[in-house]
């Protein structure tokens, strides 16, 4: 008999407007989780509404208020399975009048990935006393998850694009 898998539950967090809807529907899409034809829908349906660069976001955000207000509600969950792991990740919203959710989302966890805002002004906003950055790695740490993955994203935002000093500042900050 074969050894059999084990199941591993991956919550992505961060601060609201961090890109973690985006960074985790481009990963799935990337890894062929989903058909070009239906990103191509999603852009063609995100154009319509002027919101352009949610064509990924949308493989995880599905309700009407999600996609009308360009942010994640309730939890959305992906699975996957790999050789030697079965895989859901739990894409956990960032806004702060959904905090309850995050919670439900991370307390299933049994790691995280959090998303970091590079963007000047960004980053500041999420690790700020009461940034959510800040507040879901604590809540994260809290409910239990002692491993966490710290994406910088955005950094094609930073001046100079790609700056190392920024990302030195950020991982220094978090570290």
């Amino acid at each position: 008999m074969g050894k059999e898998k084990v199941h591993i539950n991956i919550v992505v967090i961060g601060h609201v407007d961090s890109g973690k809807s985006t960074t985790t529907g481009h990963l799935i899409y990337k890894l062929g989780g989903i058909d070009k034809r239906v990103i191509e829908r999603f852009e063609k349906e995100a154009a319509e509404m002027n919101k352009r660069s949610f064509k990924y976001a949308w493989v995880l955000d599905k309700l009407k208020a999600e996609r009308e207000r360009g942010i994640t509600i309730d939890i959305a969950l992906w699975k996957f399975e790999t050789t030697k792991y079965y895989c859901t990740v739990i894409d956990a919203p960032g806004h702060r009048d959904f905090i309850k959710n995050m919670i439900t989302g991370t307390s299933q966890a049994d790691c995280a990935v959090l998303i970091i805002d590079s963007t000047t002004g960004g980053f500041e906003a999420g690790i700020s006393k009461d940034g959510q950055t800040r507040e879901h790695a604590l809540l994260a740490f809290t409910l239990g998850v002692k491993q966490m993955i710290c994406c910088c994203n955005k950094m094609d935002a930073t001046t100079p694009k790609y700056s190392k000093a920024r990302y030195d500042e950020i991982v220094k900050e978090v570290s």
